[in-house]
């Protein structure tokens, strides 16, 4: 079940990758890189059940933070600037 949902994250992570580089908008390219850290975050947390290990949740939660962080700046910036 693991293996399945890994595979499926792996796909969509390209998919977005793509979009993120081939975007025809910056708000394409932002959107596309939040995307990528949702997913990299899913996955973190995938690989945390399949390993039991503790460590990757808490690298997870602070993971998810920055890409929050960097999102809301970058959507700011686009916005009216900092």
């Amino acid at each position: 079940m693991f293996d399945i949902l890994s595979v499926i994250l792996l796909l969509s992570m390209g998919i977005s990758l793509v979009r993120f580089l081939r975007g025809p908008t910056l708000s394409d390219r932002i959107i596309a890189f939040d995307v990528l850290g949702i997913m990299g975050v899913s996955l973190l947390v995938i690989l945390a059940l399949y390993f039991q290990r503790s460590i990757y949740l808490d690298v997870a939660l602070v993971f998810s933070l920055i890409g929050f962080l960097g999102t809301t700046i970058f959507g700011r910036h686009i916005e009216k600037g900092i």
